[in-house]
């Protein structure tokens, strides 16, 4: 089995050249499923691996636009539409320029697990655009989410493809790309993106979902461990959407949260993060960091990562490869007791390794994140039923979602004989669901 593990990788590194990303996720996936082949031989026999690591659609189109200036310009638009085996594809839109074919393959593929984790009917995809929002007008902002959704429209469908949020795109980008979808199909079809504002389909929670989820999971793995947040120091990086409200739901639970970043440095606020300020400054000034610190008297670091903060709980939230060899040694050393990832794979490989043999909880994103894309679907479930949950209602489902992630987890782990293991048990229980799935579809 190592050897058919060895030979798939092969082929996926020979036929993806240049996209790391890509590499890395489907390596950390690979490094559990030995167990799994030898124990279910069909999974090779209708090779299941090739077509897993194949998506089954990856568009890439133009998307030209105008700025305030009358300048012309031209971005490139994505979507990997990866795997429908459970459910129409559900997965993020980002708008960044790191943004390219390796980055959204990535976010795909792991997309397609984490989908498989929540126990809810959707398959996995993912798209975006190199556009950078930061520093554009709202009119510019619009007038691209336009282009880009005259291209992308005709891919979508609520039983086909259901994007969402992630990096550079929030409430506004995606008020602008539903309101152009409308326009162009004639139809009000709520279900087709999630992430929707309150007045016009969304859901309480949505906003909340991604940062409540991880800390819900670190909760629980907290909690198997015969502890809380209750009284722990916590650092978060990041200080957008999952990074903001990470910090709400650790502080709710005790957690005394002391620093937070973005990609000019990070704060260390010792009172603790006043999330108001923080989220004034970024989310409705879209100010840096720097300008909350100035303004709540907190320390400013500029040029350095934030995992030199000691801390007892440590939460990824911005972005991959944030937390490396290094920066993970920096957190064993000041007693980090556990680390759950609200990004998509945040942390290095090796800096993975190095928190797993210091016995630092481990709470990988594809499981420790998937309250975002679980709130979605909760969200397609209100639109599909014209209906309209509580705050406490959609909150509820999502604890119990999130609480029945990590003890599958923890359950698949101990039966493959990796106790304890959250990287092992997520990699394990979302394959193996998604490979039973595509064995009863049949070769498609």
């Amino acid at each position: 089995m190592r050897q058919q593990l060895a030979h798939v990788l092969e082929q996926v590194l020979r036929r993806n050249p240049g996209e790391q990303e890509f590499h890395q996720a489907v390596v950390e996936v690979f490094d559990s499923l030995e167990p799994v082949l030898r124990k279910n031989p069909q999974y090779v026999d209708a090779a299941v691996l090739e077509r897993l690591c194949e998506p089954e659609r990856q568009l890439i189109f133009r998307v030209p636009w105008v700025d305030d200036a009358g300048t012309v310009h031209t971005n490139r638009g994505f979507r990997v539409e990866y795997n429908s085996a459970l459910g129409p594809y559900k997965g993020g839109l980002r708008f960044h320029p790191s943004v390219y074919l390796g980055i959204v393959k990535f976010l795909g593929f792991e997309q397609v697990f984490k989908n498989a984790l929540t126990g809810m009917p959707i398959g996995g995809g993912k798209g975006g655009s190199d556009f950078d929002p930061r520093g554009r007008s709202q009119g510019e902002v619009m007038r691209f989410c336009q282009s880009f959704m005259t291209e992308l429209y005709r891919h979508l469908g609520e039983h086909t493809d259901v994007p969402a949020g992630d990096i550079g795109v929030g409430g506004r980008e995606i008020g602008y790309l539903f309101g152009q979808y409308k326009r162009i199909t004639n139809r009000y079809e709520s279900g087709v993106l999630t992430g929707k504002g309150l007045t016009w389909g969304g859901s309480l929670v949505r906003t909340e979902a991604t940062g409540y989820g991880t800390v819900l999971f670190a909760e629980r793995m907290l909690q198997n461990r015969g502890t809380s947040f209750d009284g722990r120091r916590v650092v978060v990086s990041g200080s957008g959407n999952v990074a903001q409200y990470a910090i709400q739901k650790a502080q709710q639970l005790g957690g005394h949260v002391v620093a937070c970043s973005d990609s000019t440095g990070y704060v260390l606020d010792e009172r603790g993060i006043d999330l108001d300020l923080l989220q004034q400054t970024r989310e409705v000034e879209r100010l840096p960091v720097s300008i909350y610190a100035e303004r709540r008297g907190a320390t400013f670091v500029p040029g350095r990562r934030v995992w030199e903060v000691g801390a007892q709980v440590a939460l990824p939230c911005a972005t991959q490869n944030e937390l490396d060899e290094d920066s993970a040694a920096a957190l064993v050393r000041s007693g980090v007791i556990a680390v759950a990832e609200g990004a998509n794979m945040p942390t290095t490989p090796s800096a993975v390794a190095l928190l797993r043999d210091a016995g630092v909880l481990f709470g990988p994103g594809k499981a420790a994140n998937a309250g975002g894309v679980a709130t979605s679907a909760l969200e397609m479930q209100q639109n599909a039923s014209r209906d309209s949950w509580s705050f406490e209602y959609t909150e509820e489902r999502l604890a119990g979602i999130m609480h029945s992630i990590h003890d599958r987890c923890l359950a698949t782990a101990d039966e493959y004989e990796a106790p304890g293991n959250y990287v092992v048990g997520a990699n394990i229980a979302g394959f193996t669901k998604v490979a039973d799935a595509m064995l009863a579809l049949g070769v498609v």
